[in-house]
């Protein structure tokens, strides 16, 4: 009896060891697990990838943001209007900021704050006594706190107002802000004595202490808060409505209006969580203001340390191993799409409900490695079958050079030849603006792409150009390789003029779409540049996986030139030998001769004037010498007359008229341009 006991024992163990064993695939499954872990872990730790956390909070921070309190602070803006007002240019006597003081003390303000630093003596003794009689315990200035970096040693700067503004109880708040890697304002400044704390501390309030990797949360964009132009506040009595400061926290700085745009920059603006929206700067005095809000009303949000990221870059590794634990199927698609919704929901609530950050980009790269990796495992464990080495060249070279490489297999080798290459390089302009239009609908903005690639790559083919590789939404094509071309810049400029005449087909085609649809349509535009000049065109890579591809200064400043079209407001720009080669057969135009990013020699440009008469390629020759003779004694009037005769180039035209007006107001008033 004892002896069926224990087979039937041994037989109960063995199965339950195989239920334990893992299977070849739970094993990769396992293995891919801590793989993706370890990586995006390590991942997350760079930079890089901290920049892209913080972008990601700037826009989980736009949802369901908090209202401006309505005890919050007033702003008194040094303004263009209070300028103009004034009469006089900034910095203005400090006897003035005496009278603004006295003005908003006696309008009943609480606490005034000026976001100014007086740190030198004025050249007017009297008007510093002036201020520092107006000043006192109700008044806060700023100081400012600055990191120098030398190879020999790193040194803090303090640099404070003069001992003569203090004597009479005025308060010093550090008004130094930490900026991120991408130059935007998130975080709040870790000093003690921070301008926004020192102001809340002797307005009476009670703070929250100022903390490291502690992120503000806005509150829209610039002139959310009140604000009042300085020659207003030093009579606001005859300005202003009744109570305007009584009782209020009042914050004096610079808010100008004439560079209110990220492309125009700022003095004492910044960039906040609210500029991937709005697009636009916010001054610091209103940047203060918000600290004020965000320490005095504990809505601060405190950022996630590493141990709490890594954990819960594993937990998302975790269930997408449990999700795929037995197999991969059409299902797996949507159990991304859900878990990356919850994902990113977590995140949102713990910002907005339990004040922490953690970024939900972790997570989300980590879940779709896992699946993504385990759904290829799969993929490739099913087909189990190589691809003919035909097939699968023809996959990313040229017809011609398959044909090439199945009559002369010995070059499926790494090497190259020197060849005088036409080079074309074709982007599409707001793209990335259009992908986030369509960020809930992947596959048509697939589809839309593809709908404009596909016939900007057959003008490519048609022309006899290779295509070289799509890079997202940009193509790259050469001509005269592999097979030789002798008008290959003429074919190439012929390609990208049905390029263009493509786009129109295409746009004609979705605007009838959306009409139809009642929406409005997405219209497309493209970028085009053009070099011709020596490359290193063959197979490149490594020994096992290689492209046929072509290098050079050439192909750079092709790339830079499609860049630069953007900027001219003109589709198609030529490099100098590009234009010499098809002068014959296009009118080609000279319109600027710059010095572009990685390159130290200057490069003239050129664009096609097709349907300018003789008289008006004259005349724009004549404008482009004087140009580059003495472009600032060119009379503004000679664009009039050039934008009727040269209509395709009148943006252009425009940005001239305005980059030589700049010169001129540089000029008179003895600035470099």
């Amino acid at each position: 009896m004892n002896a069926p006991r224990k087979v039937l024992a041994r037989q109960r163990v063995s199965a339950a060891v195989d239920r334990i064993r893992l299977s070849p695939r739970r094993a990769k499954l396992s293995v891919l697990t801590v793989f993706v872990t370890v990586l995006v872990s390590l991942v997350s730790l760079t930079g890089s990838w901290s920049l892209a956390d913080l972008r990601a909070y700037d826009y989980l921070s736009l949802i369901g943001r908090p209202e401006l309190p309505e005890d919050g602070p007033v702003i008194v803006a040094i303004d263009e209007p209070s300028m103009a007002e004034i009469g006089s240019q900034w910095p203005w006597p400090r006897a003035l900021h005496a009278r603004l003081v006295e003005a908003l003390r006696k309008a009943g303000a609480r606490a005034i704050a000026l976001d100014v630093i007086f740190a030198e003596p004025a050249a007017d003794p009297q008007s510093d006594r002036a201020l520092a009689e107006a000043l006192g315990p109700d008044v806060v200035l700023a100081g400012d706190q600055t990191l120098i970096e030398t190879p020999q040693a790193d040194q803090f700067v303090r640099t404070e107002p003069l001992s003569l503004f203090t004597e009479k109880g005025a308060k010093v708040g550090i008004a130094s802000v930490d900026l991120s890697g991408d130059g935007t304002l998130r975080q709040i400044p870790p000093y003690p004595d921070g301008f926004a704390a020192t102001l809340a501390t002797i307005a009476g309030a009670d703070p929250e202490p100022a903390q490291r990797r502690t992120l503000i949360q806005t509150f829209g964009p610039a002139r959310t808060y009140p604000t009042v132009s300085y020659y207003q506040a030093l009579d606001p009595e005859n300005f202003l409505p009744e109570g305007t400061f009584r009782d209020r926290v009042v914050i004096v700085g610079l808010s100008l209006q004439n560079a209110p745009s990220i492309a125009d920059g700022g003095v004492d603006a910044f960039a906040t969580s609210d500029t991937v929206h709005s697009r636009g700067l916010v001054a610091g005095a209103e940047i203060q203001a918000t600290i004020y809000d965000n320490l005095v009303h504990g809505l601060t949000i405190k950022r996630a340390g590493t141990p709490i990221a890594i954990l819960a870059i594993l937990l998302a590794t975790l269930a997408a191993a449990l999700a795929l634990f037995k197999s991969t199927s059409w299902r797996t698609l949507g159990y991304g799409a859900l878990a990356l919704t919850l994902i990113i929901l977590a995140s949102y609530c713990l910002m907005r409900f339990g004040h922490l950050f953690v970024s939900p980009l972790g997570p989300g790269l980590a879940f779709l490695g896992v699946a993504v990796g385990q759904a290829g495992i799969d993929y490739a464990e099913e087909r189990r079958r190589r691809r003919e080495i035909t097939r699968a060249f023809a996959q990313y070279l040229s017809p011609a050079l398959v044909e090439r490489l199945a009559q002369d297999p010995s070059q499926l080798k790494l090497g190259g030849e020197r060849r005088t290459l036409s080079i074309l390089f074709c982007d599409v302009r707001g793209f990335t603006t259009i992908a986030e239009d369509m960020k809930d609908d992947p596959e048509g903005l697939t589809t839309l792409i593809n709908r404009l690639l596909t016939p900007l790559s057959e003008a490519v083919l048609n022309q006899g150009g290779t295509i070289d590789k799509y890079i997202g939404d940009c193509l790259m094509a050469f001509w005269n390789a592999p097979l030789d071309d002798p008008d290959h810049a003429p074919h190439a400029v012929t390609a990208a003029r049905d390029m263009l005449a493509a786009l129109v087909r295409v746009n004609a085609e979705l605007e009838a779409e959306a009409e139809a649809a009642g929406r409005q349509p997405k219209m497309l535009r493209i970028g085009i540049g053009i070099n011709t000049g020596e490359c290193v065109v063959g197979n490149m890579g490594s020994s096992r996986r290689f492209d046929y591809s072509a290098l050079g200064d050439a192909v750079n400043l092709a790339s830079r030139l499609e860049g630069a079209s953007k900027d001219y407001g003109i589709p198609l720009l030529l490099g100098e030998r590009t234009a010499a080669l098809v002068a014959g057969k296009f009118p080609v135009v000279e319109i600027d001769r710059i010095t572009v990013k990685g390159r130290s020699t200057v490069s003239p440009v050129f664009t096609l004037a097709e349907g300018a008469s003789e008289a008006a390629l004259a005349q724009h020759r004549a404008y482009i010498e004087a140009k580059h003779r003495d472009a600032v004694g060119i009379d503004e009037s000679l664009f009039n007359e050039l934008k009727p005769t040269l209509p395709s180039l009148e943006h252009y035209y425009e940005r001239e008229r305005e980059r030589l007006a700049a010169m001129k107001q540089n000029r008179a008033t003895n600035q470099p341009i």
